[in-house]
Order: structure tokens, then C-alpha cells, then sequence
């Protein structure tokens, strides 16, 4: 078996040895034959008899649920960060650094502070989609103008692309700023957590909203692998091998807004993730995009779920930040990048 099937079946086995640990780790553990046979009994193919019913409700009701929507979070920002690292050519690339992230993030807060006040009708009949569907409008819109403003004669500049990336986000966050000052003590509350991280809000039905709009930008973006082994080339290298690259930058600046602007939408600012989770892949079995970029959703899958199973647990009963968690293992990673690409670049 080569090296990058045996990469992608490890990331596998490890992601699922990961949720079934989450899903026992808690005030209230739960042991993994239990899990199994509580999941088993949900399906049909097995009896509960003998498990007490505080264990099924809680993983029914609380554990698999969040599990489940951090798992689809860090697959959605892990396929995200190598999409654009791929569109862009730059390992440094990462949907929080081009200011995907934080115009989501602006969109997404916009919604909780003023949504009831400006949009009632719409907010009711949309629901719990009111909030994803928000975020990806924001995360689009600042993805389109940053690429605009770094793009000059068919040609996108990466320091460009980094530097209105930068200045958006700051935009973002002077936005963040203006409706946190108006908001009021329950919208500032909600706010002040959100911003932090965190799947606690998890249910059945804000998965059913989430997943199928994440799993459907990610699929179009492995569907891509072939188009961005193509691009590392360079781009007129890529139109002779018959691709079309303007199409491609088009269709991953959504897929990417979709994937990213939902999870931000549903579990805050969850940062480094998706400029993590490809790196970690590409270290283990190198660039080839059709194993980095599924290998880089399920890594992302297994960051998160990890992370949110030490948020809730090495401080209980209280529950930390998890973007907390996400940033101590993002920041002296991208510090590590930069100081290679830095020789790199002979600086």
C-alpha cells in the first residue's frame, strides 16, 4: 500500500479513536463499549438493556451532536486552508489570514446584534440557517474584494493578497468592535463567547443545516485536486495542461467562503486550523493535492474534536475557550512556517 493510502487510512482510524473518546470524556464518562452499543441501539442493531438512560440521553442529546459538528467544522476549515494555500501558491495562505474568517465572523455578528431588529420576517422563516447563510454572504463578499484588490493584469499577487487580507480582518474587527458596543447584555454575552470558540451550541438541527452546505463545498474542492497539482506549476503552465484557471480561482473563492463562513458561523473564531491541518499532511506524505486536501479535512477533523474535548474537560465543570486551544497550537506552527519560509525567501 503506498505511503499516501496508508496516511489517509491512519487519519481515519485516528478520527474516529478520537470521537468515540470525546464522546466519553465528560462530568459524565461514558465508556466506549457503551458508546458503541448506545449508537448500535440507535440504528436498530443492538439492546441498550442494562445501560442506564442518563448515558443514552446524554449522548444522544449533548456529546454526539457536538462531536459530530466539530468534526464537520474542522474537516470544513481543514479542506478550506488547503484550497486556498493551493490557489494561491503560499503555504502562509489560510482563510483567517485572507480575511474570509473575519468578514464572516462581521456577518455573522451583524446577524446577532441587529437581526431581529432589521430582518424579523426573514430570520424566522430562515431560521437556524439565518446565521450560516449570513456568514457565507460575508466570508464571499471579502474573499471576492480581496482578490480583487490583490489581482492586476490577470496576475494575483501573494503579498498583496496577504496585506488586504490583513486590513480587511482589521475592517472586520473595528465592525466586530462598533456591534459589540451597541449590543446589549445578553446579545454582548453571547458575542463575548462566540468570538472565543466553541460546539456547545451543537443540535440535530443546526447539524442538519451545517453539514450538508460544508460537506458540499469540500467535495467540489477534492473533485479540484488534480486542477491545483496543475497551478503549483504556475498559472500559464496551467492553462496549457488544459486548465481553466479563472474558473478554478472563481469556484474555490466559493467553495472556500461556504466551508469557512459556515463553521464561523456555528463555532465562532476557531483560528490556525486550516493553516495547521494541510502542513501536517503535506509533512507526512508531500504535496500531491488529492491526498492533501482530503488528508487536510481530516486532520482539521481530528484538531478540532481534540480541542474541544480538552476545552470541556481540563477545567471542569467550567468549560474553556476553544479557540484557546486551536491558537496555542496554531501560533508556534505558523511562527515555525514563516522562519522556513523566511530562508526561503533569503530574507
Amino acid at each position: 500500500m503506498q505511503k499516501s493510502s496508508l496516511t489517509l487510512l491512519f487519519l481515519v482510524v485516528l478520527l474516529m479513536a478520537t470521537v468515540i473518546l470525546a464522546c466519553g470524556v465528560g462530568a459524565f464518562p461514558i465508556a466506549p463499549a457503551t458508546i458503541a452499543r448506545i449508537v448500535l441501539r440507535g440504528v436498530g442493531l443492538a439492546s441498550t438493556d442494562g445501560i442506564p438512560s442518563e448515558q443514552e440521553a446524554v449522548l444522544w442529546s449533548i456529546r454526539l451532536p457536538r462531536v459530530l459538528l466539530a468534526v464537520v467544522v474542522g474537516g470544513g476549515l481543514g479542506a478550506a486552508g488547503a484550497a486556498m494555500q493551493a490557489l494561491f501558491r503560499n503555504p502562509l495562505a489560510d482563510p483567517s489570514l485572507t480575511g474570509v474568517s473575519g468578514g464572516a465572523a462581521l456577518a455573522a455578528t451583524s446577524v446577532i446584534v441587529m437581526g431581529a431588529s432589521l430582518l424579523p420576517g426573514l430570520a424566522h422563516i430562515l431560521g437556524v440557517a439565518t446565521l450560516p447563510l449570513a456568514a457565507f454572504g460575508g466570508g464571499l463578499a471579502v474573499s471576492i474584494f480581496v482578490y480583487r484588490l490583490a489581482t492586476r493584469g490577470g496576475h494575483t499577487s501573494i503579498a498583496a493578497l496577504l496585506l488586504a487580507g490583513i486590513a480587511l480582518n482589521a475592517l472586520a474587527e473595528a465592525g466586530i468592535g462598533l456591534f459589540t458596543f451597541i449590543a446589549s447584555d445578553e446579545q454582548l454575552r453571547n458575542l463575548t463567547f462566540w468570538r472565543l470558540g466553541s460546539v456547545a451550541g451543537a443540535t440535530w438541527p443546526v447539524i442538519a443545516v451545517v453539514a450538508p452546505a460544508i460537506l458540499l463545498a469540500t467535495g467540489v474542492l477534492v473533485a479540484q485536486a488534480r486542477a491545483y497539482d496543475a497551478l503549483a506549476l504556475g498559472e500559464a503552465e496551467a492553462r496549457y495542461l488544459g486548465v481553466r484557471v479563472e474558473r478554478i480561482k472563481s469556484l474555490t473563492l466559493v467553495c472556500c467562503a461556504l466551508a469557512a463562513g459556515t463553521a464561523v458561523a456555528v463555532s465562532g473564531m476557531v483560528l490556525f486550523v486550516g493553516l495547521v491541518a494541510p502542513h501536517l499532511v503535506r509533512l507526512a506524505c508531500g504535496p500531491a493535492h488529492r491526498v492533501v486536501l482530503p488528508g487536510g479535512m481530516l486532520a482539521g477533523a481530528i484538531l478540532v474534536v481534540g480541542a474541544d474535548a480538552v476545552a470541556r474537560t481540563v477545567a471542569a465543570p467550567a468549560e474553556l475557550p476553544l479557540g484557546v486551544f486551536t491558537a496555542l497550537i496554531g501560533v508556534p506552527f505558523f511562527i515555525v512556517l514563516l522562519l522556513r519560509q523566511r530562508e526561503a525567501w533569503n530574507l
